[in-house]
């Protein structure tokens, strides 16, 4: 863009490169002070844009950095290992869709360690309080395939401080599952979490308004009574979900299960107590199993984790009406 006439001419006199200022006298005054502001916006505009343009770049480097080290990060483990290993998945924090512990994520990683050709067994790196039945009976499910697709690889489960719930329905899965004496294992059971603000409502005044189309689409509407027809049908489910679990996990341990009934109540042990139950069949690391049980002592990380954007996307996007309602209390059922 072309500049006006009385701009290039102050911005190439004198008064512009540093020259006093006249006496406040001298009838050139207000015209050099004009110029002189003129020319001083000039000089920090021009800086606000070259800062504006060093800021810019460094962000997209940095961006371009992260993404490049999640990337390498991500693929660097199954590719740098070209002779015999032992192949680990990890089964960490909740298991839920869109999460790191997602089914998609575990059965991912599952199948490209059982492919691989050097992978001399599978090890499921587990550090999960549980989460979705659906989503633990979809990894169970998996691993039974997988393990008749591919009898010579065996999977052992091998877990960290936390073993529960849902985390065990897919351990059960495994050839053998190995703990450290102080792992908090177990916790065979499902829960459904709510609350109830009907008594609150009534004491303030309230009225709720809530329309269905279907006598019981309300049924755990938090503002709403919760009668006993609707108690005795949640637990019926409660009750389905958990003979589901028992029988997994009865399939998966069979006749190493040495305890009763309490097996199943919800209750959970240490990693050493674990074992005389039957719930596990030893003590051991990750690099332990590897090394002493499967004999291939380098481990080859095979997890599928989420890409930045996704990461990203989540934060800002749908997790936070998830959040919203699990936290007044409309929820699904949980292997927790």
């Amino acid at each position: 863009m072309k500049l006006p006439s009385w701009i290039r001419r102050w911005k190439n006199s004198d008064l512009t490169a540093g020259q006093p200022m006249p006496a406040t006298n001298d009838p050139e005054w207000e015209r050099a002070l004009i110029n002189r502001m003129a020319a001083e916006f000039l000089r920090q505009q021009r800086r606000s844009r070259r800062w504006g343009l060093v800021l810019k770049f460094g962000i997209l480097a940095y961006l371009l950095l992260l993404s490049m080290t999640l990337v390498m990060d991500g693929i660097g483990g199954s590719v740098g290992s070209a002779g015999e290993h032992t192949a680990v998945v990890k089964v960490e924090g909740l298991i839920a869709d869109k999460t790191n512990a997602s089914a998609d994520r575990i059965v991912e990683g599952l199948r490209d360690a059982f492919e691989a050709e050097n992978a001399q067994a599978i090890i499921l790196s587990i550090n999960s309080p549980g989460g979705s039945p659906v989503q633990s009976g979809y990894v169970f499910d998996e691993i039974k395939r997988l393990r008749e697709q591919y009898p010579d690889k065996p999977v052992y489960a091998v877990a960290a401080d936390v073993c529960a719930s849902g985390a065990y329905y897919i351990a059960s899965a495994a050839d053998e599952i190995y703990v450290d004496r102080a792992t908090l294992i177990g916790s065979i059971g499902v829960r459904l979490d709510s609350f109830g603000f009907q008594r609150v409502i009534d004491e303030l005044g309230i009225q709720r308004r809530l329309l269905t189309a279907g006598e019981h689409k309300g049924i755990l509407d938090p503002f709403s009574n919760f009668d006993e027809w609707d108690r005795e049908f949640i637990q019926g489910l409660l009750d389905n979900l958990h003979a589901q679990f028992i029988t997994a996990v009865k399939e998966g341990r069979g006749d190493r299960l040495k305890g009763g009934p309490e097996l199943f109540s919800g209750l959970f042990w240490t990693g050493q107590e674990s074992v005389e139950l039957g719930l596990s069949d030893g003590l051991g690391s990750p690099s332990y199993v590897a090394r002493e049980i499967v004999g291939a002592e380098e481990l080859v990380d095979y997890s599928q984790e989420r890409d930045l954007w996704e990461r990203v996307a989540e934060r800002v996007g749908t997790s936070l009406a998830t959040t919203l309602v699990e936290r007044i209390g409309i929820g699904a059922p949980s292997f927790r």
